[in-house]
């Protein structure tokens, strides 16, 4: 499946590659026409916008992804790498009890369109607008800009999975609300730049990932509902 509209790059991307590429071009443009300094200007133009142009490419795209396994099997909603993979963790802002958590860092390299982790239905939707601290920092958790997904899974449990603005990112793009059913490996938003998702699953569950990890949303099997 690429992109909500079948192009393999994520909708909110068109705008920034468009534009810098138009931009580049103008530049392209200046160099075979202006000479003597203007046409070193033309030229730094150009290159910049073009870096800008092939960086938004890379960041937006939106490959296809197939989940594996069974749905007991909960996929990671982001790619990334494991910061923190830990049971026990007080949920007490969304879920009211303790939890097992996974937090995935996700780098400007990495693809950051997010996915639902089970099948379920979505029970509610949190934004907070917060702060702007680096998303690898455990302050980020708490006063990130911030927009917490609550899921109530099909065999009954709720978990819920928070996109974590980062230092770079300035928005985060959600795409679902409080009634929609999601399918674990749908499309449910993404964050812009550097960012972090944060997953908390109460009740029994194993674990298959440590920190360090590298994981692919939609496709990573984090554990297992038990």
């Amino acid at each position: 499946m690429a992109g909500d509209d079948g192009f393999p790059l994520a909708p909110d991307g068109y705008r920034p590659i468009l534009t810098s590429f138009a931009l580049a071009a103008a530049g392209w443009v200046g160099v075979g026409w202006a000479d003597g300094t203007l046409g070193w200007v033309a030229m730094v133009w150009a290159i910049v916008f073009t870096f800008f142009g092939l960086f938004f490419t890379n960041f937006f795209r939106d490959p296809q992804r197939t989940p594996p396994g069974a749905a007991a099997h909960l996929v990671s909603p982001a790619d990334g790498k494991i910061l923190i993979a830990e049971g026990g963790v007080d949920e007490s802002r969304f879920l009211g009890e303790t939890a097992a958590q996974i937090s995935i860092f996700m780098s400007p390299l990495d693809v950051h369109v997010n996915r639902a982790p089970v099948d379920g239905e979505v029970e509610a939707v949190h934004y907070n607008p917060g702060k702007y601290f680096a998303a690898f920092s455990e302050k980020a958790s708490l006063d990130n800009e911030q927009n917490a997904i609550v899921m109530r899974a099909e065999e009954g449990r709720r978990i819920v999975f928070i996109q974590i603005a980062g230092f770079l990112a300035r928005r985060i793009v959600c795409r679902v609300a409080a009634g929609d059913r999601c399918a674990r490996g749908d499309r449910v938003g993404m964050i812009k730049l550097g960012s972090r998702v944060d997953i908390f699953v109460p009740g029994a569950f194993k674990m298959n990932v440590k920190p360090g990890d590298r994981v692919t949303a939609g496709e990573t099997v984090l554990g297992e509902l038990r």
